[in-house]
């Protein structure tokens, strides 16, 4: 029901979309359906249910940069990533991994900026591992910070499912940008106001991002 004829229409560029925990391609495919009708080579991360990192963190990354390589490179162009949750902060690991091939992250409700034994999350993460979320100082103090590309984190104080506050990036004004919308957290992949910023965040022509006009400002941010 979106007036998308007054969006900024897509350029072609690779966009690929990351669901949450517990989640899959059905969670975010109003998203990726949205992407593709914009005008942008969309995917789904290609791993169905997203079940959290398994093994050793680091090389379960590595393995997933590679998969996703393969996935866009018919298109021959760098790639926007976009994460919902838990999958944003898997599209701003491999953006630190895919150097050069990555043109900007858009995250939906991720909790980069705290710890996912805190938030609601973390049941659904014991039911699928069957143990606790534990993450050191040293990962936490990894995963808060941003990719080296233009970085937007779209969240809402209303999530109920992680703080929005862990939402949050902090640090010097540039290329890092924090956009409040209103609406659940569940609801993210298909809130009317986050497909708008989407649209406007993956039509910023590439080299010359720039922070999104109209975004409010946060308190404590």
């Amino acid at each position: 029901l979106m007036p998308r004829r007054e969006l900024p229409p897509g350029d072609g560029h690779p966009v690929v979309i990351f669901p949450g925990l517990g989640a899959d391609h059905h969670s975010i495919a109003p998203l990726k359906s949205f992407c593709i009708a914009q005008g942008y080579d969309a995917f789904d991360w290609g791993r169905g249910f997203n079940t959290g990192p398994q093994g050793n963190g680091s090389q379960w990354l590595e393995d997933l940069a590679d998969d996703i390589r393969q996935l866009v490179a018919k298109n021959g162009r760098r790639m926007s990533l976009i994460g919902w949750s838990l999958g944003g902060i898997y599209a701003r690991e491999l953006a630190k991994i895919l150097d050069g091939d990555v043109r900007q992250v858009i995250t939906l409700g991720s909790p980069f900026a705290g710890d996912p034994a805190h938030t609601n999350v973390a049941w659904v993460y014991r039911l699928l591992n069957r143990r606790r979320a534990v993450i050191d100082e040293a990962l936490k103090s990894r995963i808060a910070l941003a990719p080296d590309v233009p970085t937007t984190s779209i969240f809402t104080r209303n999530d109920g499912i992680v703080a929005w506050q862990a939402c949050l990036q902090r640090g010097a004004a540039g290329s890092i940008e924090n956009i409040e919308v209103s609406g659940s957290h569940c609801g993210l992949c298909w809130n009317r106001d986050v497909l708008s910023i989407v649209a406007d965040r993956l039509a910023q022509p590439e080299g010359r991002w720039r922070p999104y006009c109209t975004a409010p400002a946060v308190a404590g941010s």
